[in-house]
């Protein structure tokens, strides 16, 4: 009975052939819940199955629940010898609808201006009979996105992919945002004028970089924030030409070793790493930029032997590369080709990112030692913040048997990169580098009020599967800087009231 129930769960689960899921974990970046929570509506009340009982707590419902617009067959085999005949029929008829429509708009789109806008004048009179609710909705965004998409391609750049919402890199102070306001340009003219004076104030740095960093002085900012530049305006030159000179002595020292015995698997983890990272963003799948995360990651790993390298730096690269790439690409950096770029640019670019993720790293290296203490001593005072902060949460987790260091490990290994998109993650470092620890003691506090910003939907959720999904898959494809301004605000809220008196949160 249980090995005939276990091929029913499988059966039942199994997804169709190509079909495309997004991977819920430690390689992927938040999914929208928002893509498809229309079609979920629509679904499930075409294909709403009896129930045994009116409490919804097995993951079996939770499945079928978030599956993707593609499984619209899914239940047929289990299904097949039971009554269901007339929703396979159903559902093999929408999947028929929807090929059509789809054939029909590629046709569209690929003919010649006037026929199209021909094409579409007889849409509305080429209507055709709506069997189901689900086929309604879907041909109804297909006959929009036939509509819209000529206009689209007149607006937009030739050969440049449409990049998603999560992959989106650029800030509010990017190109193609509105004109800068005067409080902006009033900040961005105190910074010049700090950057520019013969001995720059860090302190007076830090405290006009925690509310954000304009884009156009966050590179200089960022080196002389993590201490790789100095605050002497005439050692800087001097000093970034010898730093550069030597990483590039270390790759010539060490890069060949790569292929040696005892590195053969430092530099296999870090070749398999690399194109994971960020691969919505097609900037870091060029095989040119990924070649150049492999020399900073194995040349950091080399010398640092107490950690060696460790699943989760690779992400610490890419706020600076990208940080360090604006200052010579004005345009979004996303789509950028880095080929464009001189070598010796490109050579600054490397060795820069390089050292200054080398700073972040002498921060937080207990993080990445044997056993990783650091992150053990995190999530556990994680804990003990909650209870105080929030004791409804931490009883729920209890309740539920969620364990923190089930899904704030990633937080603290990954630094929230894997929980936020890339834009928020840069204007995140730019307080995190104004804060004293900011990396590892003030991280805490952000990563207590970013649980706490999800309570309401955290408490709506009354099993140990939804909660671990929801806690791993949280929603902030849309966030930018309004959102983690207010994150970072509560996070200094937390901090004021609980950094100086520890006992308020020991039991």
């Amino acid at each position: 009975m249980a090995a005939e129930s276990g091929r029913q769960f499988w059966k039942r689960s199994a997804k169709l052939p190509g079909s495309i899921q997004p991977v819920y974990g430690a390689q992927h970046p938040p999914l929208d819940p928002r893509l498809t929570k229309n079609f979920i509506k629509d679904r499930s009340k075409a294909n709403a199955l009896p129930m045994k009982s009116k409490k919804a707590s097995s993951f079996h419902e939770f499945a079928r629940n978030t599956s993707d617009a593609w499984d619209i067959g899914d239940d047929e085999d289990e299904d097949f010898s039971s009554s269901s005949s007339s929703l396979q029929t159903l559902n093999s008829k929408v999947a028929k609808a929807t090929a059509a429509q789809v054939l029909e708009n590629h046709s569209k789109l690929r003919a010649k201006p006037e026929r199209a806008q021909a094409a579409l004048s007889d849409v509305p009179t080429n209507c055709k009979v709506i069997k189901s609710s689900s086929e309604a909705q879907l041909s109804r965004t297909s006959e929009e996105a036939c509509v819209r998409t000529p206009l689209q391609k007149q607006q937009s750049l030739p050969l440049r992919p449409i990049i998603p919402l999560v992959a989106r890199i650029s800030d509010q102070n990017a190109s193609g945002a509105p004109p800068m306001t005067v409080r902006e340009k009033t900040r961005l003219e105190k910074f010049r004028q700090l950057l520019s004076s013969h001995n720059t104030d860090l302190d007076e740095l830090r405290k006009c970089s925690w509310p954000g960093v304009p884009r156009e002085v966050r590179p200089v900012t960022w080196r002389l924030l993590s201490g790789y530049l100095p605050a002497n305006m005439e050692r800087r030159k001097l000093t970034l030409q010898r730093k550069r000179e030597e990483y590039f002595g270390f790759i010539q020292q060490y890069y060949d070793s790569r292929n040696e015995e005892h590195h053969q698997d430092t530099y296999r983890q870090i070749h398999i790493d690399i194109p994971r990272t960020n691969p919505l963003i097609p900037l870091f799948q060029q095989p040119l930029v990924q070649e150049i995360f492999e020399r900073i990651l194995f040349i950091w790993a080399i010398r640092h032997p107490a950690s060696g390298y460790v699943q989760g730096i690779n992400d610490l690269v890419t706020p600076f590369f990208v940080v360090f790439l604006s200052e010579y690409v004005e345009e979004d950096v996303e789509n950028f080709d880095v080929t464009n770029l001189s070598q010796d640019v490109l050579r600054s670019i490397e060795a820069d990112s390089f050292w200054c993720m080398s700073k972040l790293l002498d921060g937080i290296q207990d993080n990445y030692t044997f056993a990783q203490p650091g992150i053990q001593k995190k999530v556990k005072a994680l804990e003990e913040l909650v209870s105080r902060i929030d004791e409804q949460v931490h009883n729920h987790f209890r309740k539920y048997e969620v364990e923190y260091l089930q899904f704030a490990f990633r937080w603290m290994n990954n630094l929230l990169m894997r929980e936020l998109p890339l834009r928020c993650t840069i204007r995140l470092w730019d307080t995190y580098q104004s804060e004293p620890e900011g990396f590892s003691h003030f991280h805490l506090y952000v990563c207590a009020a970013f649980l706490i910003k999800w309570r309401k939907e955290i408490l709506d959720e009354e099993d140990f599967q939804g909660l671990l999904m929801l806690l791993q898959n949280l929603p902030t494809i849309h966030w930018g800087n309004e959102e983690i301004g207010l994150l970072l605000a509560e996070a200094y809220r937390l901090k004021y009231m609980f950094a100086d008196a520890p006992n308020h949160y020991r039991r």
